[in-house]
């Protein structure tokens, strides 16, 4: 048998695809609860997990990234979950590495923003290195091509979280969230915090989340300029601007807002991105020199297909891409009725 390319490998050769914002779309399908955003479905719905995955990878995404996003310690504690943490991200780890053998995907561990770091604080700093550290180590123990390590709006966390994964010997992918001040929240900007995460031996920097195309489109050629690559960029799919950036800033003044008063993070659907939209955010980053990209929150599987096949590819889902001229009034073919014709007039 050929081995398996790795991450870096593959890069070498061209972009590399990774769907992310699990979380999101399966409290749409009615198996995550909004709010925790705890991911127990792992365990109370395993199916439902796997089945994402592949219809991700069948949309062209090269990477099967691990459902353990908000399954670390101090998350599973809040909710009084805590005997479930390992099993919850080895079950989690096994889905991931099934559905990717199946399909000659690249597969990843996965640990996020804890929520919980607090800058200047060692004893703080030991607690989060140590959540990284068990979430790490089980990825590395089941056998993970690499380890992602996402949405972090503290430039200190991301560096221990990079550790835990160095720790490990594994490559590392570490994604920086960027709020409204475009800044971390201890001060770097995005291309100084991924220069330094980069100098600290990631393999892959970037950023994820958080902004959807048109708020961190703007960001990235200042971190092309001055950061080496392999570089990230998998943004949410929903449509933030310059006045709203972020996907928590969004307000929809037209429709009925949840008890919250905030569409975030369940009234988002107004704002969603086509698919044509995270195409051209592909095209964009990749022509800055992104070769990681993807999608986060919002995202679904045919925003991952109009990506990959702006990016040149053809996966398995293309076969149902649309084909308008076959339509009974927008088609062009003979058997279009002539009484539907001209349909620009009466749509």
């Amino acid at each position: 048998m050929v081995p398996k390319k790795g991450l870096l490998a593959r890069l070498e050769e061209g972009p590399v695809i990774c769907a992310e914002g699990y979380l999101f779309e399966l409290e749409r399908r009615g198996y995550v609860q909004a709010g925790a955003f705890i991911p127990r479905v792992v365990l109370e719905h395993p199916e439902a997990v796997a089945e994402l995955h592949r219809e991700h990878v069948r949309a062209g995404s090269d990477v099967v990234l691990a459902m353990t996003y908000y399954a670390h310690r101090i998350k599973l504690e809040s909710a009084g979950l805590q005997g479930a943490l390992e099993e919850l991200n080895r079950r989690a780890l096994q889905i991931a590495r099934g559905v990717a053998a199946a399909n000659d995907a690249l597969w990843a561990g996965n640990i996020c923003n804890t929520n919980f770091y607090v800058p200047d604080d060692p004893t703080n700093h030991s607690r989060v290195r140590g959540i990284f550290d068990e979430q790490a180590g089980w990825a590395a123990d089941e056998g993970a091509d690499y380890i992602v390590g996402e949405t972090f709006y503290f430039l200190g966390e991301a560096l221990l979280a990079l550790e835990a994964v160095k720790a490990v010997a594994l490559p590392a992918v570490i994604t920086l969230a960027i709020h409204r001040d475009g800044l971390l929240r201890d001060g770097a900007t995005p291309a100084e915090a991924c220069r330094t995460l980069r100098e600290a031996g990631a393999d892959v920097v970037g950023l994820n989340c958080i902004r959807g195309p048109r708020s961190m489109l703007p960001l990235l050629p200042e971190i092309a300029a001055g950061v080496a690559p392999p570089l990230a960029a998998l943004p949410v799919a929903y449509r933030t601007s310059d006045s709203q950036p972020t996907f928590q800033s969004l307000q929809d003044e037209l429709g009925v807002l949840p008890p919250s008063l905030s569409s975030f993070p369940t009234a988002l659907d107004p704002f969603t991105c086509t698919r044509y939209e995270m195409a051209a955010f592909a095209e964009q980053a990749a022509a800055l020199g992104f070769g990681y990209l993807g999608v986060c929150c919002g995202g679904a599987p045919h925003h991952v297909r109009a990506m990959a096949e702006a990016l040149g590819r053809k996966p398995p889902a293309s076969e149902y891409s649309p084909d308008m001229s076959r339509h009974f009034a927008l088609g062009d073919q003979d058997f279009v009725a002539p009484v539907n014709r001209d349909s620009h007039r009466w749509l």
